[in-house]
């Protein structure tokens, strides 16, 4: 990052995207081993989780049709109901296997691009071997956080779905009517969605703030909270960038690659490329994401002065060392 931290503050949507390619293109080297270790496995994880999930879940349709049409009692309907059972269980261990590969791959590489970054912001010497050896370290950390953000997660489904099942019964069972019930069904399902992209947006902010400073779990969620208040904008626009070119590959791969009606040798052709593509918009989100962060700390006046932060990002005696707050969250620099 070439910039000073008196100018990130001004920077905006275009120049949070064109500081994330400068960064890329400046740091070609890092940022391949990076993506090619844990990105882009992450990425084949998560595209060929697409295509076996597809798999299993057409057989649990068609052995649930199978078993809905047979008398029961019969043997069929005992070999069908065994079969079914069976599949089920296979498609729920594998989205719990997938879960947890994705997990640990994505909390990963979120750990090497944001001490990687920071290594270039503070200007120290960087090398894949010194990332892949900080990073299981800085990974522990961000379970805490991510665990948390499960929580209140699920806290927040469990209220949006209690809110609406009660005003569905007050509409349609009391007053009786279909119409304003659909009407404050979508008002809440809006509302829900708009909750759910803010906590979205503290979550990734709050996976920078557990690896860059002492705070980690509920704390770094608050802090994260603290951060992005003035930035929710920009903020909001870059999810919505990536929420849609994320989107875009899905689909394009559910329609060119998932899709029998397509020869399989275009269908490989086209599973290369979305799988780059994919790696490509992982690794962008993950920059942007720490970006956001010097962004948002710039713009609430705390310094992180270069030298404490790059201290702080050395390894002693195997040992990661967070960021001590009172070195680099509580020094405010005038503008």
């Amino acid at each position: 990052m070439n910039k000073e931290q008196e100018e990130i503050q001004f920077l905006g949507f275009f120049g949070i995207v064109q500081e994330s390619f400068n960064i890329i293109s400046s740091w070609k080297k890092i940022f391949t081993q990076i993506s090619l270790s844990l990105i882009l496995p992450l990425s084949f994880i998560y595209l060929s989780h697409i295509i076996l999930s597809e798999y299993l879940f057409a057989d649990i349709l068609h052995y649930q049709y199978m078993l809905d049409h047979t008398r029961m009692g019969t043997r069929s309907y005992d070999k069908f109901s065994d079969i079914l059972a069976s599949d089920l269980t296979k498609f729920f261990l594998f989205k719990l296997w997938y879960f947890i590969v994705f997990l640990v791959l994505s909390l990963l590489s979120t750990s090497a691009v944001v001490y990687t970054i920071a290594c270039i912001y503070t200007g120290r010497g960087i090398s894949f071997k010194k990332v892949i050896s900080v990073v299981p370290r800085v990974w522990k950390r961000l379970i805490v956080t991510f665990l948390w953000n499960s929580v209140i997660i699920f806290v927040y489904n469990v209220g949006a779905l209690m809110t609406m099942g009660l005003f569905a019964v007050i509409f349609l069972v009391l007053l009786g009517s279909k119409t304003t019930a659909v009407v404050f069904l979508v008002l809440l399902f809006v509302l829900y969605f708009v909750g759910f992209v803010y906590i979205s947006l503290i979550w990734q902010l709050a996976s920078v703030v557990s690896v860059l400073e002492d705070f980690y779990g509920l704390k770094a969620m608050r802090k994260s909270q603290d951060l992005i208040k003035g930035k929710m904008g920009i903020s909001l626009l870059v999810f919505l960038m990536l929420g849609v070119c994320a989107v875009g590959v899905h689909l394009g791969f559910e329609w060119l690659v998932v899709s029998k009606g397509i020869a399989i040798l275009s269908r490989i052709c086209f599973g290369v490329i979305f799988l780059m593509l994919e790696t490509v918009v992982m690794l962008l989100g993950f920059i942007f994401q720490t970006i956001i962060y010097f962004v948002c700390k710039s713009f609430h006046h705390e310094n992180i002065d270069k030298s404490s932060l790059s201290d702080h990002l050395e390894v002693y005696l195997g040992e990661y060392v967070p960021l001590k707050s009172k070195d680099v969250q509580l020094e405010h620099f005038q503008v």
